[in-house]
């Protein structure tokens, strides 16, 4: 857990260390560097702007899902942008190739319709197509992008190789918060599938999921994975983790509200499962609690709930050597990435406000605020 003194924070307020921050970049710039790969920040996953001047020191540049993701990459990374989503507007698409890159297709069906309305823009980015090689490794099903009935990239049966004219590249994405060996025997399955198309392609996008900065991840492996699959197709090779770049670097603090009794005593808190850290009831996930344990370890048990309306807003049951009281601050750990880029105003509820915190002179510096005006903009 980030040690920051929170005492005098505002709250609800995540946290940003700039000192961790740092630490998983430069292990990510450490794989770049002796893969000679290049490592895009996925925006779907962190997408805090007023730390790029930092990433961008470190990583080749990002990749989106939306025009609006783009153009945040082109103004404020300023490197390469790349895009994929799993269907494009033919507006999405004159966006989209005014600012990026490279442009990634899930269907040949999207590559034959846009790809006139593309070129007549005058802007002539790398396009590729995702491909599908049904090869599951995530075990929650609302995270596998290969799970049955997935929308997401084209089945070898399916591909057609007679559309290949003007596609550069292939991308796969099979992984969610996995190893270099998962990504190792999704390579064998990406190869057999699909490897007779790879002597027409520039580039290989391996996609996200590559929990790389994450204790015990064997980076010496993915090194060689990739090391070896450019040498043997002569292509760049592109790796896209979003959670990996924020992973243990946040912290979301939190006051408690009120003391309800209950079967279990309730503490209510200023923050919300379902509007601040939603993947605590999508995943299910259980973040890290300063000074909490499981129910019933320490002398004091409580259910922590939020304060929107809806009942299944809570966020867990934790213990405490101390009883809560109205005004004690908690703390969360992990609350940088899909935080921020998924929060919500459920309710009207204020979005907690962003700080960023420089360990080597102490500085915590709130950076931005939300109120009613931000929840008001989304609504007409």
């Amino acid at each position: 857990m980030l040690k920051i003194d929170v005492r005098e924070l505002e709250t609800p307020c995540y946290v940003i260390d700039l000192g961790a921050l740092r630490r998983n970049l430069e292990v990510l710039a450490d794989v770049q560097r002796r893969a000679e790969c290049k490592i895009l920040l996925a925006l779907k996953g962190f997408a805090a702007w007023s730390t790029f001047p930092i990433v961008r020191e470190y990583l080749s540049g990002v990749t989106s899902s939306s025009p609006h993701e783009a153009r945040l990459g082109r103004e404020e990374f300023g490197r390469e942008v790349h895009a994929y989503a799993p269907a494009y507007s033919d507006e999405d698409i004159r966006e989209i190739a005014e600012l990026c890159d490279h442009v990634v297709f899930n269907s040949f069906t999207q590559w034959k319709r846009l790809r006139p309305i593309l070129e007549a823009t005058g802007h002539t980015p790398s396009c590729g197509i995702r491909v599908n090689p049904e090869h599951s490794e995530v075990k929650v099903a609302l995270y596998d992008p290969c799970a049955p009935g997935s929308r997401l990239g084209v089945r070898a049966a399916a591909f057609d190789e007679a559309a290949l004219d003007g596609i550069e590249g292939l991308h796969f994405h099979t992984l969610c918060e996995l190893g270099s060996d998962a990504l190792e025997r999704t390579l064998v399955a990406f190869e057999e599938k699909f490897g007779r198309y790879l002597g027409r392609m520039k580039w290989v996008n391996f996609g996200g999921g590559h929990h790389i900065t994450r204790p015990g991840y064997d980076t010496d492996r993915l090194v060689r994975l990739v090391r070896d699959f450019q040498e043997r197709h002569g292509v760049a090779v592109y790796l896209e983790p979003g959670e990996a770049i924020a992973l243990n670097t946040g912290i979301l603090v939190a006051s408690v509200l009120d003391l309800v009794e209950g079967e279990v005593p309730i503490a209510i808190l200023d923050t919300s499962a379902t509007a601040h850290m939603p993947d605590v009831l999508e995943m299910p996930y259980r973040p890290p609690l300063e000074g909490g344990g499981d129910p019933g370890e320490k002398a004091h048990t409580y259910r922590l709930g939020g304060l929107t309306c809806l009942a299944g807003d809570v966020i867990g049951d934790w213990s405490f050597d101390q009883p809560l009281e109205i005004g004690s601050k908690l703390v969360f750990g992990d609350m940088a990435h899909y935080t921020m880029v998924k929060n919500t105003t459920f309710n009207g509820v204020r979005l907690p406000s962003i700080a960023l915190h420089e360990p080597d002179t102490g500085e915590l510096r709130v950076v931005r605020r939300f109120g009613y005006e931000d929840y008001k903009g989304r609504l007409s």
